[in-house]
């Protein structure tokens, strides 16, 4: 198995914040789509996909009606999708995406939260080459062959295909989003949930102490109303 496996397995444990925050999270997901590409899912593929994953997370189907709605009208608030990077303390490489509508508030606060926490916020470029930016798709198990279907959709993109108790996970670069996306679809594929990771190229292992620390940090980031994602180069059992 592959980096995106062993990615997926050590962070599979983790913490995910509690249901109402992801659905806050899916909230601001439509509202960028839905501005960047209208409110149909038949015109708007990112749309389309921000759906699915609010079905995956078992998000009301009227909520995500009334989301849609609301992200049409021009009062809608705009979020912009800003990256952090910085360190935690012991030399581990912080990435952190965030989807706000008041910049200056969003770079206060992730300032502050690495100065609490002895971490170090960098500048722009100073870890993001650390990770590789990925996306990737869920699709159900159902007949298909993890190993055949990975040769069948390598020229869309495709670098490694595995299966999981959920289903089938596929992951490429982030550029491969469209066309897997197309070809899946095309293929009458059902796809259960997609979205975009950004995997470490290297991890550093810590004793527990210092572990602790990095978590600290971690969790005030993850607790931010403004940030969607925090990646990291600890490694995870």
């Amino acid at each position: 198995m592959g980096r995106a496996f062993e990615f997926r397995k050590g962070r599979k444990m983790k913490r995910w914040s509690a249901m109402a925050k992801t659905f806050t999270r899916i909230g601001k997901d439509i509202v960028m789509a839905v501005k960047e590409g209208g409110p149909n899912p038949d015109a708007n593929s990112r749309l389309r996909a921000v759906i699915q994953n609010a079905k995956a997370a078992n998000m009301p189907k009227d909520n995500v009606e009334r989301a849609i709605k609301n992200a049409s009208n021009k009062d809608t608030a705009n979020y912009k999708e800003i990256l952090f990077e910085g360190y935690a303390p012991h030399g581990i490489a912080i990435l952190i995406e965030t989807a706000s509508d008041n910049n200056n508030r969003t770079v206060a606060n992730i300032r502050s939260y690495f100065n609490k926490c002895n971490g170090t916020m960098g500048t722009q470029g100073s870890v993001d080459f650390m990770f590789d930016h990925t996306c990737n798709f869920r699709i159900p198990k159902g007949d298909l062959d993890p190993e055949e279907l990975e040769l069948e959709l390598i020229d869309f993109g495709a670098e490694e295909v595995f299966e999981d108790e959920d289903g089938i996970l596929i992951y490429a670069p982030f550029g491969s989003f469209g066309a897997l996306q197309k070809e899946l679809e095309n293929r009458g594929i059902e796809i259960l949930s997609s979205g975009f990771e950004r995997i470490p190229q290297i991890t550093k292992e810590l004793t527990e102490a210092q572990i602790a620390d990095v978590e600290k940090l971690i969790e005030k980031i993850e607790e931010d109303d403004d940030v969607m994602n925090v990646y990291h180069t600890m490694k995870e059992e």
